[in-house]
């Protein structure tokens, strides 16, 4: 080990009050490192476990498993845009493209589940996972909470009656996906709803004070005027809104519509939901940029696909 390098790790240990000695003493007893271990293979392959003993159901948990991790992957780079203080144009495209890749991936990904399960076999399986739903995925209502304001993702019926300065607990019973398990009439909420907010609820919300105003778009409005005009940012802005509120949505309609729409009979989704209005991006039009999108094109929205 050169000079250059024991002064550096001396310096590092020192600010850490740690004596570099006993550290590399350490590493005679040390066991190199595997990819298994690195990687927690086992664990990894461990973690599916069926319902059933339909094969085909294990395609569906590993997917969705994949999933969850990109969308850790997305919030890890959103996140990185989020804490930067003085962001420029440079980095936030790169993060968006970043981003908007990560999605490409789960967008593609859904021919594994439209082309890669039997039907008749989703059919049974699906029975066993009621009332679970996939709007219950924390990490992607946190991916829209990190991506754009609040009133960006309010059920269109209410947008423009929510004041921008309505409390998070009154902004939070008027986002879109609430409809998927609450009569707005009644007020009366699903079970699959209502356990969902008693996990999560309070965590969005904390999440939701951090992110009101260090979120994609806000961070975006905040930048110099030049940046702003930026067109490659530009570009990434409206590419990463239209890959993840158009192309991944209906990506998921079109395989949910795959299973679920038989012989011109819609079923009702594990949750409960009516899946084909809550997901289709023409009836929430869930856009994050707003301001980066023509009037025509705001108005044509999701259905043009």
């Amino acid at each position: 080990m050169g000079t250059e390098t024991t002064n550096q790790l001396k310096e590092k240990y020192q600010k850490l009050g740690q004596d570099l000695d006993v550290h590399l003493e350490g590493l005679l007893y040390s066991k190199p490192i595997t990819y298994w271990d690195y990687i927690h293979t086992d664990s990894l392959l461990n973690l599916q476990i069926p319902r059933t003993n339909l094969p085909d159901e294990m395609v569906f948990i590993m997917y969705h498993q994949i999933n969850e991790l990109l969308f850790k992957m997305i919030l890890g780079e959103i996140e990185q845009v989020a804490t930067t203080e003085n962001v420029d144009a440079a980095m936030f495209s790169s993060k968006l493209m970043r981003i908007s890749r990560y999605f490409d991936m789960l967008t593609s990904s859904f021919s594994i589940m439209k082309d890669g399960m039997d039907v008749d076999q989703y059919n049974k399986f699906r029975t066993s996972l009621t009332p679970a739903s996939g709007f219950q995925s924390a990490q992607y209502r946190k991916i829209e909470f990190a991506s754009t304001e609040l009133i960006n993702l309010i059920d269109k019926r209410f947008r423009e009656t929510i004041d921008r300065n309505s409390s998070y607990e009154n902004a939070f019973e008027h986002l879109y996906w609430q409809a998927a398990g609450k009569d707005y009439k009644t007020g009366k909420k699903s079970y699959t709803l209502t356990v969902f907010e008693e996990k999560y609820k309070d965590e969005f919300i904390r999440f939701t004070q951090f992110y009101n105003t260090h979120n994609l778009w806000t961070k975006f409005k905040a930048l110099p005027q030049v940046e702003k005009e930026n067109k490659e940012l530009i570009n990434a802005m409206r590419h990463y809104d239209y890959t993840v509120n158009i192309k991944w949505v209906m990506a998921h309609y079109n395989t949910a519509n795959h299973y679920l729409n038989i012989g011109g009979k819609t079923t009702e989704a594990t949750g409960g939901s009516e899946w084909v209005k809550y997901m289709h991006p023409k009836y929430q039009r869930r856009i994050f940029f707003p301001d980066l999108w023509t009037e025509e094109e705001l108005q044509n929205w999701g259905t043009e696909v």
